[in-house]
């Protein structure tokens, strides 16, 4: 009988799950094991993360399994972040943002429903940025995060406020959601343009 690698199998999908994480039920319906079973897996693996060689916790945050990064090495993800490399931020990552400006508080799936594609990736070097934050949980099955803006995201752009972002038409229509997530881009980059130096040539 070959043996299940069920430690490797659990941590694959924490880290394919991203800041969603995972319920026990969710994680005993793909790995077809029972609850007990589970609780042992996620034991086992909690106690590999937290050997101090490890930069890597599992953490459990209202019922939802997710994996993070250790607290003590926060100066150096800080600086990560703070590196001239890393002041930038791509398309990608400016609309996802302006999405979440205007329609906080909001949920992940809520973000891809508009963008038409997969924002984990932004979202997380949104988080890692400061720029947005989790506000809350969303009510429902799973209990998705819910992101809000933060003071520093208002200062990145110059904003006293969140009602200083510049007003989007009244009528928008959600059957073209590819079309709204340009407009939110479009408008928000207003924002972004007079703080932004412009490359030369």
């Amino acid at each position: 009988m070959e043996l299940v690698n069920w430690k490797g199998i659990l941590e694959s999908l924490l880290f394919a799950a991203g800041d969603e994480g995972l319920n026990l039920k969710q994680i005993t319906a793909v790995m077809e094991i029972e609850e007990h079973e589970a609780l042992e897996v996620i034991q086992t693996l909690k106690e590999d993360y937290d050997e101090g060689s490890r930069g890597i916790s599992l953490t459990e945050m209202a019922g939802t399994f997710q994996l993070v990064t250790k607290k003590e090495h926060a100066p150096y993800l800080k600086k990560l972040v703070e590196s001239p490399g890393m002041s930038t931020l791509s398309q990608a990552a400016l609309e996802t943002l302006a999405i979440v400006a205007y329609r906080q508080p909001i949920t992940r799936a809520e973000v891809e429903e508009v963008r038409g594609v997969k924002t984990e990736r932004p979202l997380q070097t949104l988080v890692s940025k400061g720029l947005i934050k989790e506000v809350g949980r969303a009510e429902g099955t799973g209990r998705a995060i819910l992101y809000g803006t933060t003071r520093e995201f208002l200062d990145y752009f110059g904003l006293k406020n969140i009602e200083e972002l510049p007003p989007l038409p009244e009528k928008i229509d959600d059957e073209a959601m590819e079309e709204d997530a340009d407009l939110f881009f479009e408008k928000f980059q207003e924002t972004l343009d007079p703080h932004e130096e412009k490359p030369t040539d």
